[in-house]
């Protein structure tokens, strides 16, 4: 069975209705993004930090995995699917998706400020005064901006074992997840699908210009012929 591996961002979950991340101002309801997605944020303003957090998770609980999450989860029949996203939801999951890895971290835990290995399952809201086991404030289990991405190594193991690579939703802006890409075999299939393939694509990949779902399916005809 061959190795599928997925990187997706946040164009795939963009269809089930969850904002991006931040707009073409970079701002998330008129805050500076360094405001609520850095550790100097959190040092400056931990309770702007947590409502932020609490309102994007309430957001995540009150949609839907769409169509794309599930031809991805449906994959797994044919394919062996690791999936590394840059989204901090668990609609991969949802969908059905077994091995997924959240390079940025997971919105619906939280963690240990003292200890990162302190980590709770949290579908409410974090508010000033809630602590781990050991007494000290739990925070959103995210990568912030400035901080390491803890999982990158295994992310870079996993790319590196493909035979198919699928790029999803996602304009490889960011790193270190952007690097991915350059590690997977040389003998890899390549295929990216967005609405806006960006410029510093390889020119090995296979391009389709298109939202998840429709892309998905038009993927599904190459990869299985």
């Amino acid at each position: 069975m061959k190795n599928l591996v997925v990187i997706s961002g946040a164009g795939i979950s963009a269809e089930s209705g969850i904002q991006t991340f931040r707009d073409a101002n970079g701002l998330w309801e008129n805050h500076d993004i360094m405001e609520v997605a850095s550790f100097q944020g959190w040092l400056k303003n931990k309770e702007l930090v947590l409502d932020f957090y609490n309102q994007r998770r309430a957001q995540v609980l009150s949609c839907l995995p769409n169509e794309a999450h599930k031809g991805l989860a449906a994959l797994e029949k044919s394919f062996k699917v690791s999936i590394v996203t840059q989204n901090v939801d668990d609609l991969h999951e949802r969908a059905g998706s077994t091995s997924v890895l959240h390079l940025h971290g997971e919105l619906l835990k939280s963690r240990s400020t003292s200890d990162p290995s302190l980590i709770y399952p949290c579908k409410t809201p974090i508010h000033l005064g809630d602590l781990c086991e050991e007494g000290s404030q739990l925070r959103p289990h995210i990568v912030w901006f400035g901080e390491e991405v803890p999982l990158i190594e295994d992310a870079l193991n996993i790319v590196g074992q493909a035979d198919i690579l699928l790029v999803i939703g996602t304009s490889l802006l960011v790193y270190p997840a952007a690097g991915l890409i350059h590690e997977a075999p040389r003998t890899c299939k390549k295929y990216i699908i967005d609405p806006y393939i960006p410029d510093n694509i390889p020119s090995d990949f296979h391009l389709i210009s298109a939202t998840a779902t429709e892309g998905l399916q038009k993927l599904l005809n190459l990869i299985h012929d």
